[in-house]
């Protein structure tokens, strides 16, 4: 109990320290945008399997759900024998740098974003993408409006991948390296600052990394309620 009291202390004393500010904002940043490339491509997918009737599409769904769960240590292992020198894609030299971190994190939230919408899309009741069919729209009007009707479950999906990025480990360790000053993250500060014993440090990380995630999931919540 002493050593989260300190840990938390420790947040309050750390929140001006340069170090800890970087590692943050880097954090947000690589996490960031991961999601946004995640976004780019799971949410029109999303609509897409959500709106259409094909054959198979079951299967499809499950695959996107089956994929949820894959281990980020696996994942990172993956990663890494693809980019390190004697990998398949070693000559674009992206091993250990943020960039990679956030092609490995888009990676893996990218399932999560893809069954969130899907499942936000079939929620809609579908008397809307009957009347904007009446009406004369066509499918990508007809998509456009599923999707306004759908915003709150998109939102949640987009907080949802987020925090998950910003949560995980053995991606950003595997293929970042841990590297103070450059692929340096929240997680990946926590993991070393407890294997040197550094517990009230490590604590301050991980509150640190709470309260991001509490003031995404609420800064979107306010939105939403302010929203139409």
């Amino acid at each position: 109990m002493w050593e989260i009291l300190e840990g938390i202390r420790r947040v309050i004393e750390l929140f001006g320290n340069p170090v800890v500010l970087e590692t943050t904002f880097r954090s947000i940043y690589v996490s960031g945008t991961a999601t946004l490339l995640s976004a780019l491509l799971g949410i029109p997918l999303g609509v897409l399997i959500g709106f259409k009737d094909f054959t198979g599409k079951h299967f499809v769904k499950a695959i996107f759900n089956a994929l949820l769960g894959i281990p980020t240590v696996a994942l990172g292992l993956i990663l890494y024998l693809v980019f390190s020198h004697s990998g398949f894609l070693g000559f674009l030299d992206l091993l250990y740098t943020p960039m990679v971190i956030m092609f490995g994190q888009a990676i893996l939230i990218t399932p999560i974003m893809i069954s969130l919408v899907v499942h936000a899309v079939e929620s809609v009741d579908p008397d809307v993408r009957d009347l904007a069919r009446t009406l004369g729209a066509s499918e990508t009007e007809a998509s456009i409006a599923v999707l306004r009707e759908s915003t709150a479950g998109v939102a949640l999906a987009f907080v949802s991948c987020f925090n998950r990025a910003i949560a995980e480990l053995g991606v950003a360790i595997a293929v970042g390296g841990n590297i103070r000053g450059l692929t340096r993250v929240l997680t990946t500060t926590i993991a070393l600052e407890v294997m040197r014993g550094e517990i009230e440090y490590s604590i301050a990380m991980a509150v640190m990394l709470l309260l991001i995630v509490f003031v995404v999931t609420l800064a979107i919540n306010l939105i939403q309620r302010r929203g139409p």
